[in-house]
């Protein structure tokens, strides 16, 4: 069965459960960017509640470039500040130390594209589920699909539409912040890893 849908940046919990069930994902790089989206931003726990880390890209979020020509923006130690912040919140988790060397290599590797960086996010995470998935890219962009074609869920993880979200149906695991905060649903899916290690595909497919 085939998924049809956005590239993301180290998308959330439900996002991969809904993907686990497929065993091919088709991302969509001949869409027009669109803002406010999880494209160029994901969703993790501090302290204080929900942090986003962001992105930056060339020509700022109102361009109408392709996904596939989409350039980030370097004039800012994003990386840098991307990381600093994920270990600030996660270094006390139960595996964040298991996973550390191998994240922070992406962390420090330079990416001229956004599909590069958040197809190599992506392919991490699948690596460390062991997901059974194929990926590939849309050739041409069409507006529908036939339903022998796939399931096309375009557009519809986003932090403005919360019809596909862990806050209907969330995965529940110990937070590092729960005490503090309660239990935030929909975040990246580097929160359940750091939080359950090789446990968390158990919490995906349950």
């Amino acid at each position: 069965m085939r998924l049809l849908t956005d590239l993301q940046y180290f998308p959330s919990v439900n996002f991969f459960r809904i993907s686990s069930e497929f065993s091919n994902i088709v991302f969509e790089q001949y869409e027009t960017y669109q803002k406010m989206s999880f494209r160029n931003r994901c969703q993790i726990a501090g302290g204080e509640g929900i942090i986003n880390l962001n992105i930056p890209l060339e020509g700022g979020r109102d361009q109408k470039r392709l996904m596939k020509d989409v350039r980030i923006a370097d004039a800012q130690p994003w990386q840098a500040q991307h990381w600093k912040t994920i270990v600030s919140c996660y270094s006390r988790s139960p595996w964040f130390e298991f996973y550390r060397d191998d994240l922070e290599v992406l962390y420090k590797t330079r990416y001229e594209k956004l599909m590069d960086f958040n197809r190599a996010c992506f392919d991490w995470v699948v690596r460390r589920l062991r997901l059974p998935i194929t990926v590939s890219l849309t050739e041409s962009y069409s507006t529908s699909y036939a339903a022998e074609e796939g399931v096309d869920m375009r557009g519809r993880f986003s932090p403005r539409n919360r019809a596909i979200s862990d806050e209907e149906s969330p995965v529940r695991y110990r937070q590092v912040f729960e005490e503090r905060t309660g239990f935030i649903p929909g975040l990246s899916i580097l929160d359940l890893l750091f939080c359950e290690g090789k446990e968390a595909i158990r919490y995906i497919r349950s």
